[in-house]
């Protein structure tokens, strides 16, 4: 059976293609060697399940390993204390049939009682001492349990036992807990009873923090297109194709299979700079998203605190500081959405900065700025995007539509205006992104992909004659970085004497030719 991309489910070294994480493996067997109780808290997709299997491939030979989950078992788990323990109980015997020999299934089987917690305590150290080996359990999809205090008793349970290891011995219960889940138990907020406010309770604060970075960096997805190019041989340059996948996906491990699937299956395997924007593309503009994309969808839809904040740091170019105590940049880097870099919020990757803003600008076109919406008709020739038309239609619309409002409101949204125009135009054939190292409040760099070309567009509010000439610089810079000869500067310019091209016009600097307008 040939082996393929993944991206539902865990992955098989066996049947997928997957990134080497030797390395994050080990930093992650560093902690269980140590003894610690710990949880894998990440967002949807990112590799946690597959995360826990390589652990119990890696550790059978030296731990006793018990993979279980908590996903699918039903309410009768939390109807009373004995069930819990019951069903627990059957769920650790089942992995020990499938994972052990027979006698220690059947030790477990005899010596744990499950009439309370505290039975179930005393029983897991008198199983913890008969084993020749350290015991290990590892909890999948925590989630599914957090909100129910009878697990959260049981984890407390387990909490009690860690800290008596100090009086009764290492191996007087398990050796190691792993739980994995997207949201850090050590932080959750749950209603003890129906009447009360909910509040924080954490029976796993005994957990260490877990520090290993389960992003895949070029080095790492570059071994990935290794065993694929060793089946294939398509003479793909590796390096370039993932740093491509990189710039995109920051990572991403759901992102970065995606892009590669899409690749292999719907582009006919064009491992180029160019496939891989199709493939981002093609993700993007899928009638049928991912559940990855429903789910930040549904993020933002739910929570109007969360959805205003991550509308101030994407259309609005707010910067936050990092604060680890503020609660919306929390929950954007639980879900994964948001990440820091250099101290300051930053949206987790091109692709998410993509999808986020297009769920703002359809939100705008279906409501005040109907005005805005076009269709492709003279804004594409031959297949082919006609940016100058673009901008100079733009300008004409602003002056003709918007020209009564007032400088703060333009200056607000002029960019959104733009955004919001420029996205029928190209929707379904293109995409655009905005490059994160320019969303500050005075300048803002559009690329847009289009039938195989790339637009570069610097949007700039007017900060005076000398602003506009390192505006210029920049752009050249940064066309440079790009092997482009052809660029556009859009600036917003809300002085009331102005005096401006009447047109936007061609002009050259520094060796590149850069199309301006002035509105």
């Amino acid at each position: 059976m040939k082996k393929r991309f993944n991206t539902t489910g865990s992955c098989n070294p066996a049947m997928h293609y997957m990134v080497d994480t030797s390395k994050k493996l080990a930093q992650i067997e560093e902690y269980i060697d140590d003894g610690l109780y710990f949880t894998i808290n990440r967002a949807r997709q990112f590799g946690k399940t597959t995360t826990l299997k390589a652990l119990f491939r890696n550790l059978s030979e030296r731990y006793v390993v018990i993979p279980i989950s908590f996903e699918g078992v039903g309410n009768l788990l939390f109807s009373s204390e004995e069930s819990f323990c019951t069903k627990f109980k059957d769920i650790v015997e089942t992995a020990l049939t499938f994972s052990f020999s027979k006698d220690k299934t059947a030790m477990w089987k005899e010596t744990i009682q499950t009439n309370s917690f505290d039975e179930l305590s005393d029983s897991i150290t008198e199983f913890c001492l008969q084993i020749d080996k350290p015991v290990l359990l590892l909890i999948d999809e925590v989630d599914k349990s957090t909100d129910n205090q009878l697990f959260l008793n049981f984890l407390g349970m387990l909490r009690n036992k860690y800290l008596d290891r100090d009086l009764k011995g290492m191996n007087s219960t398990f050796h190691s807990v792993v739980l994995a889940g997207v949201y850090d138990v050590k932080n959750l907020k749950i209603k003890l009873r129906p009447d009360e406010e909910r509040k924080y309770n954490s029976p796993w604060n005994i957990a260490s923090k877990f520090n290993v970075d389960m992003t895949f960096h070029p080095d790492e997805i570059i071994t990935m297109l290794n065993e694929y190019e060793a089946d294939y041989n398509t003479g793909m340059n590796k390096e370039l194709i993932s740093n491509e996948i990189y710039k995109y996906t920051s990572g991403y491990p759901f992102l970065v299979s995606e892009i590669c699937s899409i690749i292999d299956k719907e582009l006919d395997k064009d491992w180029s700079a160019q496939g891989v924007q199709e493939a981002v593309k093609t993700m993007l503009n899928n009638t049928e998203p991912n559940t990855l994309f429903k789910s930040i969808a549904q993020n933002l839809l739910n929570n109007k605190e969360f959805n205003d904040f991550m509308r101030s740091v994407s259309f609005d170019s707010r910067e936050y500081p990092f604060s680890s105590i503020d609660p919306m940049i929390e929950l954007g880097l639980t879900f994964s959405i948001l990440k820091i870099e250099n101290n300051k919020v930053r949206i987790h990757n091109l692709i998410f900065e993509d999808l986020i803003y297009n769920f703002y600008v359809l939100a705008e076109l279906r409501g005040k700025y109907t005005s805005l919406r076009q269709d492709t008709a003279g804004y594409v020739l031959n297949g082919k995007l006609n940016m100058p038309y673009i901008i100079e239609r733009f300008q004409k619309l602003i002056h003709n539509e918007y020209r009564k409002e007032d400088n703060v409101f333009l200056e607000r949204q002029g960019r959104l205006l733009f955004l919001c125009f420029l996205k029928p135009i190209i929707n379904g054939t293109g995409f655009y992104y905005v490059e994160p190292e320019t969303r500050n409040g005075g300048r803002m760099d559009i690329v847009v992909t289009f039938g195989g070309e790339e637009f570069v567009i610097e949007l700039k509010i007017w900060r005076g004659e000398k602003y506009e000439v390192e505006g210029k610089v920049q752009l050249a810079e940064y066309l440079k970085t790009r092997n482009l000869n052809e660029g556009y500067l859009v600036t917003f310019s809300f002085l009331k004497n102005k005096t401006i091209q009447e047109e936007p016009e061609w002009l050259e600097h520094d060796g590149k030719r850069i199309y301006e307008a002035v509105i």
